[in-house]
């Protein structure tokens, strides 16, 4: 298992349960490099020979592969092709699955399909017949020089393809601990899940660090005085029950009150409905 690339903790509710992050794949994709073409020698981002240490002109800088240790072969736009034809220009299915088999974790990168023109009517007919047997197509495409395993699904009419990672390229992981858990816990966790429960909606979350981030970047730019950095949180909860207890009974609340300010909208909806409706009457 690699290094943990972060520390921090899960919370929710008073809950907070401290954890540590390792990255769960990792891409096979062949790695090119820039290459000084009159001695092969990589070249840096500074656009220097590693080896001489001279500066390199745009016109000579190509691309190529290590094959070994120091050594490099250059690949051409005529290599590329020599491929098949199939191969590098095709998006080829191999299965229809159901999306609820594939692991999240698979997932990679997405794209729009759209398309060309006269194309239309198949396209929609790949849209529809997805749509109906809510399968998903598992096909293999070549994007940049690597062959990538994908999902194709329809996504509001359009066809969206989601990159994926092949199952070597998902690590396992180490085993984790299982100590004993109450069925009072148990039963107390679902319920604090539960009251946390809601409507997936993306339009309510927002990148808050990266807003942070730049309101600090400004106010730094303008000379203005900077925030003491904040306390380090988390630590290990010693009374676990006694969290779920508070955490339940703070989520309660909250439900309540959605629930009465929801009440309270419906409500003024009606009242407002049948306002206007004497009003076109009177009329």
């Amino acid at each position: 298992m690699p290094r943990a690339i972060w520390s921090g903790v899960i919370s929710f509710g008073l809950v907070s349960v401290p954890v540590r992050m390792f990255p769960a794949t990792e891409s096979k994709e062949l790695k090119f490099h820039f290459l000084d073409r009159r001695d092969m020698s990589p070249i840096g981002y500074d656009k220097v020979n590693k080896e001489t240490g001279e500066s390199v002109p745009a016109e000579e800088i190509i691309r190529g592969f290590e094959v070994s240790k120091g050594r490099f072969v250059e690949l051409e736009d005529e290599d590329i092709d020599r491929l098949d034809v199939e191969l590098t220009h095709a998006i080829d299915i191999c299965d229809f699955v159901s999306i609820e088999e594939i692991d999240p974790l698979y997932f990679r990168k997405g794209y729009y399909l759209l398309p060309q023109e006269g194309a239309e009517k198949p396209y929609r007919l790949l849209v529809k017949a997805l749509e109906d047997t809510s399968r998903v197509a598992i096909a293999k495409v070549v994007i940049r020089n690597k062959q990538h395993l994908a999902a194709v699904r329809p996504v509001n009419d359009t066809l969206v393809l989601e990159t994926m990672y092949y199952a070597d390229e998902v690590r396992q992981p180490e085993e984790a601990p299982k100590p004993q858990v109450r069925a009072q816990e148990v039963e107390m966790a679902k319920t604090l899940i539960e009251n946390l429960a809601a409507k997936w909606d993306p339009e309510k979350y927002h990148d808050r660090y990266r807003n942070e981030l730049l309101a600090l970047l400004e106010k730094k730019a303008k000379g203005k005085p900077l925030p003491e950095p904040s306390a380090e949180a988390g630590g290990e909860v010693v009374d676990l029950m006694e969290a779920l207890r508070q955490s339940v009974a703070a989520t309660k609340k909250r439900s309540r009150s959605r629930g009465s300010a929801s009440k309270k909208t419906a409500s003024r909806k009606k009242t407002s409905a049948r306002k206007k409706t004497a009003a076109r009457k009177a009329s």
